[in-house]
């Protein structure tokens, strides 16, 4: 399976049709390797029932081994009445990263008459970032050079309520603290946008819209339903004023369709897509993330769908400001399939770009429509891929009525729910409350939230 990793980071396609019939043989194999639960949520074809299947497996054995860990440790728990929660939240990303810059408003929002918040941090790396969440933290532990055993005494310990995991399957994960269970409530929330299989985490935060109630067969968490958008995003981020185009590489003329998803999340299929667009559209760009590895393949693909390569602009990586600060310069974001746009979906919208999706059946694959609906953009959900098509196209060839729409999304990122941070900090703790209300009556995980029809339908 690692080179199908490898492959995908290159956008090497050669036998790109492969890879699901390998990843569901390596499934069926009682005593074959484990597959990485994150492969597959870029994988085209992959169900989500097929991804709980994996996650489930992987979870198995690793559970089995923690087991004897686990019980010599003897985790107790108060579970008596308090005034105040204790929270604790799991990650190796307090630094500059994509978790942090979507978090940290919710954080610093956070009602610290009714909740403790503690961070849990297994990554080194200070700066700017790290220090405004220092800030923002009750307590900040740094548990990077503890072993799983001390780092789960510890959170123990502190007498945490409720232990949030904010890595999942995603790199650098430590899930093995988790899997000793030194919390009573444990939750899967944010980093990884699939299941964690069983034993590892009580509940799932999650959206009706990511994942509707008929889709909870696919995940061993309970649902935890936040009103709109499961992600979190305040309207705290300066935008500072952009760039010229030529600054940014671009050319002085011409629509700008852009992706800044990583090169792993491309598919062929995306890619014909994106190459039709550029046919149909005289003079304009695609303007994808710097990729080091996949940029040759990139542009081969190009040429071989008839399009010159020349029209592909890679934007180098910089700080969240500048960055922010260059994408106001494109004119349409394109979302890809089946893993789609998370953090780099919230950014457009917050740098006021529309962007289109195709929204599939899997949580990884309906972020983008997520974020529409919760900023009142539902028209740029497409039904198919056909209609996602069309509506780039139509804003493409249409001036008036791309600028109408940027300026319904200018008005709706600081009047609609998506960004409103205060009103997204007391949904989630109004969740974090109803499940240590449950824990504290012995009552097992259930699917919690508000109530369906205040939600838009799958």
């Amino acid at each position: 399976m690692k080179s199908i990793s490898r492959s995908r980071a290159m956008c090497e396609w050669d036998d790109f049709d492969t890879a699901a019939p390998q990843i569901r043989a390596a499934l069926a194999m009682p005593d074959g390797p484990a597959t990485p639960p994150f492969l597959l949520l870029s994988e085209p074809g992959i169900t989500a029932g097929e991804q709980r299947a994996c996650s489930e497996s992987w979870t198995a054995a690793r559970l089995l081994a923690a087991g004897p860990l686990r019980a010599s440790l003897a985790m107790r728990f108060d579970l008596s009445s308090r005034s105040r929660i204790r929270v604790g939240y799991l990650s190796n990303d307090f630094h500059e990263h994509a978790t942090a810059h979507l978090l940290v408003e919710t954080l610093e929002a956070h009602d610290r008459a009714r909740f403790e918040i503690r961070a849990y941090s297994y990554c080194g790396v200070e700066g700017a970032m790290r220090t405004r969440l220092r800030a923002a933290f009750d307590a900040f532990a740094d548990i990077s050079q503890l072993t799983d055993a001390e780092a789960a005494r510890l959170i123990n310990a502190d007498g945490v309520d409720i232990l949030i995991d904010l890595k999942g399957f995603t790199h650098g994960a430590r899930t093995s603290v988790m899997m000793l269970r030194p919390a009573p409530v444990q939750v899967n929330y944010l980093g990884y946008p699939g299941t964690l299989g069983a034993g590892v985490c009580d509940y799932i935060v999650t959206d009706r819209y990511v994942t509707p109630p008929s889709s909870a067969s696919a995940y061993s968490e309970a649902f935890a339903y936040l009103p709109h958008a499961y992600q979190p995003h305040g309207r705290g981020t300066p935008l500072r004023a952009p760039p010229s185009r030529a600054a940014a590489g671009l050319p002085a003329e011409g629509f700008v369709y852009c992706c800044f998803n990583q090169a792993y999340k491309l598919t062929p299929f995306i890619f014909d897509l994106w190459a039709r667009l550029l046919e149909a559209t005289p003079g304009a760009v695609l303007w994808l993330s710097a990729a080091m590895l996949a940029e040759g393949n990139l542009r081969n693909e190009m040429r071989r769908r008839g399009i010159d390569a020349a029209r592909m602009i890679f934007a180098p990586h910089l700080p969240q400001a500048e960055h922010l600060a260059r994408l106001q310069l494109a004119d349409l974001a394109l979302d890809t399939a089946p893993f789609g746009s998370h953090t780099t979906a919230s950014d457009a919208l917050w740098a006021g770009v529309p962007i289109v999706t195709c929204a599939g059946d899997t949580f990884p694959s309906r972020v983008a429509g997520s974020l529409l609906h919760a900023i009142g953009l539902p028209e740029l959900i497409a039904a198919d891929f056909d209609e996602y098509l069309e509506i780039a196209l139509v804003l493409a060839g249409d001036p008036v009525r791309c600028a109408e729409l940027r300026a319904k999304l200018a008005a709706n990122r600081l009047t609609t729910a998506l960004f409103d941070v205060y009103s997204y900090t007391r949904a989630l703790e109004s969740l974090f409350e109803d499940m240590w209300r449950r824990r504290l009556a012995g009552a097992p995980p259930v699917v919690i939230g508000a109530d369906e029809s205040r939600f838009p339908k799958s």
